[in-house]
């Protein structure tokens, strides 16, 4: 199966950064989701500028997800800021959804992208496996885009043992798959838009939350695209996708919001509870 060039970088960047989790290479679409139809105005796509792999124009290419979380600010994983990228420039949309061609190439000319640079945790990458905590950033918008911010969870949100099995949402961009069988063959490559799905808590741990993606019991969960992209209970964003399975159809793992690291660094940029 021939895989949209985005999606290829985006391995490469998961293979370097993220040895050592459950799956190496998962930058992360949604799996067994339906279009978000407005329902999360505050997500959206982060969108890299490349060099062309034929030698043309530098093109845009959809590489992660993030969250508003002020009125300038993006929460997003750290790992999409790779320092070896060969990107060129960075932006942001929250456009619903936007017109890329077979190879993930952005072709829409009304696509609403807003310029920013990086911020990423200063303790992130000396060793995935221990510092994988870190795997968070915020992207600092320009220009204000004039859409409400998702809120942050309180300090130690997540500890709540009454919150095991209950259902949260998690959003993304990128490459889809709405059936479990078998692996990579399943991907649909077609996706650009905003999706969102529901899953389950099964575990966490001081740094990580683990959600379930069981289809038969109506679960969906991230995929290649969606590093980054925020893991809700109601508004609130309690995590953010960093890894899981694969082919994108059982577990989702995720970086906590609500533990003093990710706070202190997020309190920065903006208020948190």
């Amino acid at each position: 199966m021939k895989f949209p060039r985005v999606v290829m970088r985006s391995i490469i960047i998961g293979a370097l950064l993220l040895v050592g989790l459950v799956v190496p290479g998962k930058a992360q679409g949604i799996s067994y989701g339906r279009p978000d139809m407005g329902g999360h105005p505050n997500v959206g796509a982060l969108i890299g500028l490349f060099p062309s792999l034929t030698g043309g124009d530098d093109e845009l290419f959809q590489v992660c997800t993030g969250t508003l979380i002020a009125p300038k600010v993006v929460l997003t994983a750290a790992h999409c800021f790779p320092p070896n990228s060969d990107a060129k420039d960075r932006f942001f949309t929250f456009d619903q959804s936007y017109e890329a061609n077979e190879d993930g190439v952005v072709v829409d000319p009304d696509i609403s992208l807003y310029s920013g640079h990086q911020v990423v945790h200063p303790s992130f990458g000396a060793s995935p496996r221990r510092d994988n905590q870190y795997d968070m950033a915020v992207f600092l918008l320009d220009e204000v885009p004039g859409i409400s911010p998702a809120e942050l969870p309180a300090a130690g949100f997540l500890n709540d043992k009454a919150l095991t099995g209950q259902s949260f949402t998690t959003v993304g961009y990128g490459i889809t798959r709405d059936t479990n069988h078998k692996a990579w063959q399943s991907f649909m490559l077609e996706n650009s838009m905003r999706m969102v799905a529901e899953q389950t808590l099964t575990e966490r741990t001081a740094a990580w939350v683990t959600f379930s993606m069981n289809l038969a019991a109506g679960n969906g969960g991230s995929c290649y695209g969606d590093s980054g992209g925020p893991h809700l209970f109601g508004d609130v964003v309690v995590s953010i996708t960093v890894g899981g399975d694969q082919p994108c159809k059982a577990v989702d793992k995720t970086v906590r919001i609500d533990t003093p690291v990710a706070l202190e660094f997020l309190g920065q940029y903006v208020a948190v509870p």
